[in-house]
């Protein structure tokens, strides 16, 4: 399921789905095949266009991000916090034996001033590494330096090293909670990926308080064209429509509470 799931993802993104269209469009048209052609390649350029020149991707990414609201004020106590990998580059953390961030670094500095302001909570860090390979560390391996060095002791932290998916973060986590006695935890990852992260943990009789962060939009976006930052609309459309496959993927294999938890 994991390795179907990958090589679905590399052929079925936005910007992939383009290209294969232009190579069909290329084909089409050394065979003469004038109309697949032409479709082949008007297919292609609307892709592109949506992608990059459109708010679409920002629009699915707000949407997905206002499914759970953050609490207007942090808990009077915090037993636990349970952090969802996706913060580090792994792959160059793996090489250079640093501490590097992606755009998900939210996600650590969150439960980073969380575990500063309440210093009996434990954290529970999961996430293994989720590339093809397997060659990488992971979120909880390298979270074992990040958060020393700014006073959190290592024996608060709970690493779970092994999960490559969202739903190995929840099956897993399961059981390090029930045997470190643990519940009623915060469950902190970013905002678009609450729906899917709430959805499981439901279906898996795990409770926990949704605690997003890591917001992509400003919570005021409509539909219109945008021309002045392609590359970001494009990450924004691929990285909604993937958390859109695992919704739906995640719904019909019966891994979450509902389609689009709420």
């Amino acid at each position: 399921m994991f390795l179907i799931s990958k090589l679905v993802w590399i052929f079925a993104q936005p910007l992939s789905l383009a290209f294969f269209l232009v190579f069909l469009a290329l084909l089409a048209g050394l065979l003469r095949w004038r109309t697949l052609s032409i479709l082949g390649a008007a297919g292609s350029a609307l892709i592109l266009f949506v992608t990059l020149y459109t708010t679409a991707g920002n629009l699915l990414m707000q949407g997905l991000e206002q499914r759970f609201a953050k609490p207007a004020a942090d808990p009077d106590s915090l037993q636990c916090m349970i952090v969802l990998g996706g913060g580090f580059e792994n792959e160059v953390n793996t090489a250079r034996h640093g501490i590097e961030f992606n755009g998900g670094a939210d996600r650590f500095i969150e439960a980073l001033r969380l575990a500063q302001k309440f210093p009996q909570s434990r954290i529970l860090v999961s996430g293994g590494d989720g590339s093809i390979s397997g060659i990488y560390e992971g979120d909880a391996a390298a979270s074992e330096r990040f958060f020393p060095l700014f006073g959190v002791g290592r024996d608060r932290l709970i690493e779970e090293r092994q999960s490559r998916t969202t739903f190995e973060n929840a099956v897993n986590t399961k059981e390090f909670l029930a045997s470190q006695g643990l519940s009623n935890c915060l469950l902190i990852t970013s905002g678009f990926h609450m729906p899917r992260s709430v959805g499981i943990f439901r279906k898996l009789g795990i409770d926990i308080v949704p605690w997003p962060t890591d917001y992509r939009t400003d919570g005021q976006v409509r539909l219109g064209l945008d021309f002045t930052q392609p590359s970001l609309n494009a990450q924004n459309l691929a990285t909604a429509i993937r958390e859109w496959y695992g919704l739906v993927g995640y719904y019909l294999a019966g891994r979450t509470s509902e389609l689009y938890p709420s």
